[in-house]
């Protein structure tokens, strides 16, 4: 009798109206209760409702699971900075900032995938699509300190900009992971995550050799912005 009982949820698993998606949210839940590393395969199945084998017709296995989730963070990212860089408006400086901030604010509304994206130990560069969405959201920032770096004083020597870029990616996910999440990994500290993180940035820039009293008194020094075919208005 319990073997029929067994067969009919297996059915039911194998009948689910969006088997991947409800994994892919049991998942996350799980993440945001116990972190990347504190579920199994089976968890998750338990969680979406479905028997223990219906998993293994959309993912070969848990880390499998967990790069699905972590690509699907990364795209996710990738638009969050993306909108707040807004190609440079309505001054480098400002949007810069406004990139720092928005990296925070991600980190604190989606523990899920911030955990799934950076802690799950998934290797990277095995899943071609996890890769180039993680590079993509890599890319806004890169494409946000090359601006910057622009920006270079005369006399001063420009800083390479995939240095800045990491550099300040450093930064905000460190100041992110510690302080800035939404979970119990958090940790407690005497002023906003936002304000730290521009402290740290205003402290970089200065150290080589930018100018930071204000966002207003760079613009005007900008020079134009250059597309694929030359200078653009």
């Amino acid at each position: 009798m319990s073997w029929r009982k067994e067969e009919r949820r297996a059915e039911r698993g194998y009948h689910h109206g969006n088997l991947k998606e409800a994994l892919l949210q049991a998942a996350l839940g799980l993440i945001a209760e116990k972190g990347p590393g504190g579920f199994t395969f089976a968890d998750a199945a338990r969680m979406a409702g479905v028997s223990p084998a219906a998993p293994y017709r959309h993912f070969r296995d848990r880390d499998e699971l967990l790069s699905n989730i972590a690509q699907r963070g990364f795209e996710l990212f990738e638009q969050v900075l993306a909108k707040a860089w807004d190609d440079g408006r309505p001054d480098t400086v400002t949007a810069f900032m406004r990139v720092g901030r928005s990296y925070l604010a991600f980190a604190r509304s989606e523990p899920a995938y911030y955990s799934a994206m950076f802690e799950s130990g998934v290797p990277i560069d095995v899943n071609p699509m996890l890769l180039t969405a993680s590079e993509r959201a890599f890319n806004v920032i890169r494409a946000a300190a090359e601006r910057l770096a622009a920006l270079t004083p005369p006399g001063v020597t420009r800083p390479p900009a995939l240095m800045m870029a990491l550099h300040i990616w450093s930064m905000s996910h460190g100041i992110a992971s510690l302080f800035g999440r939404g979970d119990a990994a958090r940790r407690k500290l005497p002023m906003a995550p936002e304000e730290l993180l521009e402290a740290s940035v205003l402290i970089y820039l200065r150290g080589l050799g930018f100018s930071t009293d204000s966002a207003a008194a760079q613009k005007p020094a900008e020079p134009k912005r250059s597309g694929p075919w030359g200078p653009t208005a």
